[in-house]
């Protein structure tokens, strides 16, 4: 069997995948290690940036109000990445992510305080598919309440 590979860039050169999980080594049930993941105003702002997306309810504490909205919001993107952070620490290669999506259920509150607000992620490997490949389910909460749901990866392991 080949070594699978990943393009570093489209049309460039391929480098092998260097998922430090082995495949023969997992088992549907495995978990994966939790992480919480902390958020303030200061990061939302640098996310716009580097986002482009500067809609005022991701930093305009009034403009969130004024849309029905219980403060500032995190991006919803910035929160699908956060999440796929534990999958990407455990294999050790982000270029390991075959497929991964997510239903967005609840925005991430982010109060204008000293502690922001944190999302807590873990994951579950939940079956083991063809291709040295598993699907890992993800939950990811902030106050104690999901705000991702069918948060699904598909990661090719070694």
């Amino acid at each position: 069997m080949t070594q699978p590979t990943q393009s570093t860039q489209p049309g460039g050169p391929t480098q092998p995948l260097t998922a430090k999980i082995a495949y023969s080594d997992v088992e549907v049930g495995t978990e994966l290690p939790a992480q919480s993941f902390p958020v303030d105003r200061a990061t939302l702002v640098r996310y716009a940036g580097a986002s482009g997306d500067f809609n005022p309810i991701h930093w305009n504490e009034k403009f969130a109000k004024e849309v029905g909205l219980p403060d500032v919001i995190a991006h919803g993107m910035f929160t699908m990445a956060e999440a796929i952070r534990v999958v990407t620490d455990w294999t050790g290669d982000p270029g390991s992510v075959v497929e991964y999506g997510v239903r967005f259920t609840r925005p991430v509150v982010v109060p204008n305080d000293e502690r922001g607000a944190v999302i807590e992620v873990s994951g579950k490997v939940a079956a083991k598919l063809d291709d040295n490949t598993v699907r890992v389910d993800l939950t990811a909460t902030s106050g104690g309440q999901k705000v991702l749901g069918m948060s699904r990866a598909v990661v090719r392991l070694g």
